[in-house]
């Protein structure tokens, strides 16, 4: 069964913004990307940089640690394939961001 979690009102993160919030046993960077919707697991996988911290410009975050890119949409590394976040799905309902509290098995 999917859970989801209400974390905030869709308000609360601004297009071309992020915030991070514990859902479940993770931490999830919620990305606002031209008023879509997008969840990534907040770690980098190269040595754990906050990904909400970071800077988002279009759909792609860069962490603010070492500069490591990544597209919000799919969790892959931009610049090149041997890098992946977990994605988390995510629903907006009644003006609210809700996040699943698993991350999806794709990536």
């Amino acid at each position: 069964m999917t859970d989801f979690e209400r974390v905030a009102d869709a308000l609360e993160v601004p297009v071309g913004t992020s915030k991070a919030f514990v859902v479940g046993r993770y931490e999830v960077a919620v990305f606002n990307v031209a008023g879509a919707f997008f969840g990534l697991e907040n770690c980098c996988p190269h040595q754990g940089g906050p990904l909400a911290d970071g800077w988002l410009e279009g759909a792609e975050i860069t962490c603010p640690w070492h500069a490591w890119c990544f597209d919000v949409r799919t969790g892959r590394m931009t610049l090149g394939d041997f890098a992946c976040v977990p994605r988390f799905a995510i629903k907006l309902e009644d003006g609210a961001i809700h996040v699943c509290t698993e991350p999806e098995l794709d990536v």
